[in-house]
């Protein structure tokens, strides 16, 4: 069967077509290299904010974000930094893995400062910190909600407690309602799980201006979430 060539007017439209495909292809992989360099330097700034032997992933969305960078801004970044370590008494908890939510994040005057309209983040801790943190062994509970807090002496024994996790003001998870599991509460081993349980532990390890919402237990550990508006990361502020 013949087909007949294109006609001139033809050929040049499917030229324009090709050369308008050829555009957006390199448009699109110069605005993937900003994207990528944004990522770079947004994962550097939370490394070094929070001392974490690795660099956090981070992910920005948005197109163009040639755009973006031009007036300052990031649509959306999606961070997730592990091993957030402790730092004695100002942060006396570390976080095992931590991600990070950022709506309409804008850098400001100064260069070291980033400001976010909203902000999600959640922090996992595991049961192993948890238990470094308040001296006795903590453990999921055989109740939602609920950890087991096991103190041992040498000859006294051992004791389990059972308690309510929770959410306190301040960004600290509160243990409650505690009451006897497994042992005899003797007088030592109560001593010792009532200076475990009696004062919220403080979650400092996470960026300034986020606000615990809700804690829940897991196999492994207890998950906190927490939310923000307004919030401005700083060097300091995502440890502070």
């Amino acid at each position: 069967m013949y087909v007949s060539p294109p006609t001139r007017s033809g050929r040049r439209l499917i030229v324009v077509a090709a050369s308008l495909a050829a555009l957006l292809v390199g448009a699109v992989a110069v605005d993937r290299i900003a994207a990528a360099r944004a990522e770079s330097r947004t994962a550097e700034a939370f490394q070094d904010g929070m001392g974490t032997a690795d660099r956090p992933s981070v992910h920005v969305s948005g197109f163009p974000m040639l755009t973006q960078l031009a007036e300052g801004r990031l649509d959306h970044v999606d961070l997730t930094a592990h091993d957030i370590p402790a730092n004695g008494t100002t942060r006396p908890l570390p976080v095992t893995k931590l991600t990070v939510g950022m709506d309409g994040l804008k850098t400001s005057g100064n260069a070291d400062e980033a400001h976010a309209r909203s902000v999600r983040a959640a922090a996992h801790l595991s049961y192993a910190d948890v238990s470094s943190a308040l001296g006795v062994e903590v453990s999921q509970g055989d109740e939602p909600g609920r950890v087991n807090a096991t103190a041992s002496l040498p000859i006294v024994g051992d004791v389990t407690m059972s308690a309510a996790v929770s959410a306190a003001s301040g960004n600290r998870i509160a243990f409650t309602a505690a009451r006897a599991e497994q042992g005899e509460l003797l007088p030592p081993l109560k001593a010792l799980l009532d200076k475990a349980l009696d004062e919220p532990i403080p979650l400092r390890s996470v960026p300034d201006g986020l606000h615990l919402r809700s804690v829940t237990t897991t196999e492994d550990g207890i998950d906190a979430r927490f939310t923000g508006r307004s919030v401005t990361f700083r060097p300091d502020s995502p440890s502070a």
